[in-house]
């Protein structure tokens, strides 16, 4: 039986004032499991990407909980949002890694100096042959001294990708990330996150509104108007 990684409990996200109220999240209960990819898909407005923020530590919810179970199974689960904020960033960054729809690289350092940006902000040593292996792996080996902009989009995602795991994350979160992609380097990226998963044995949690990308996880979990309506595995 698969060990679970992460659990919400009636996780809840409201947003409104003035009398006027919107149920981002309306009481989701899902468990992720350990080493798995799973595929969170719905409309737009469905709450799939507000889910994965809250999963992540990102956004605080408006009720709830989410739990992260640590490696030593022996030691009890981690509510996120009981830690404090210092707390949250640093369990966030040794646990955790975030690959964005607009890649978020720094348009004035390297692809390089992007990669070093995590281990810098989390005082961690930067792991360069790790770091080099990487941009190996992801065929951008030759692109590591040059700025964003002189790199195509496929290219630009792969270093996120790379940043994202250069602190090797349990569980590496992905909103959106083919969404700036043309077909080809879109289903390149979910095949790289999907060897990611697998060479790293890390946890992959992807939000996509592409069913083809959706259907390269083992779990897809179906999203409408904040609630969960179908849990499946491919």
């Amino acid at each position: 039986m698969s060990r679970i990684i992460l659990r919400t409990e009636n996780l809840m996200k409201t947003y409104g004032s003035y009398g006027s109220f919107v149920n981002a999240l309306h009481r989701v209960n899902v468990g992720i499991e350990e080493r798995s990819f799973t595929a969170i898909v719905g409309p737009s407005g469905s709450g799939k990407s507000t889910l994965l923020h809250m999963m992540g530590g990102i956004d605080n919810p408006s009720g709830g909980a989410v739990y992260v179970y640590p490696q030593n199974e022996k030691d009890p689960p981690v509510n996120l949002y009981a830690l404090n904020r210092n707390r949250l960033a640093k369990f966030r960054g040794q646990n955790f890694g975030f690959v964005f729809q607009n890649y978020a690289l720094l348009p004035v350092l390297t692809a390089w100096e992007n990669v070093m940006i995590p281990s810098v902000y989390s005082d961690g040593e930067f792991d360069e042959k790790f770091a080099l292996s990487l941009f190996e792996q992801l065929g951008i080996a030759d692109r590591r001294d040059h700025l964003p902009s002189e790199m195509s989009g496929g290219e630009q995602q792969r270093v996120a990708v790379i940043r994202a795991m250069i602190s090797r994350p349990r569980i590496l979160f992905a909103d959106e990330p083919t969404g700036n992609l043309d077909r080809k380097n879109g289903e390149e990226l979910v095949e790289l996150l999907k060897r990611m998963k697998e060479e790293q044995n890390c946890t992959v949690v992807m939000v996509t509104h592409d069913r083809d990308a959706a259907a390269v996880a083992d779990t897809v979990i179906s999203m409408v108007d904040g609630q969960v309506v179908s849990v499946k595995s491919n």
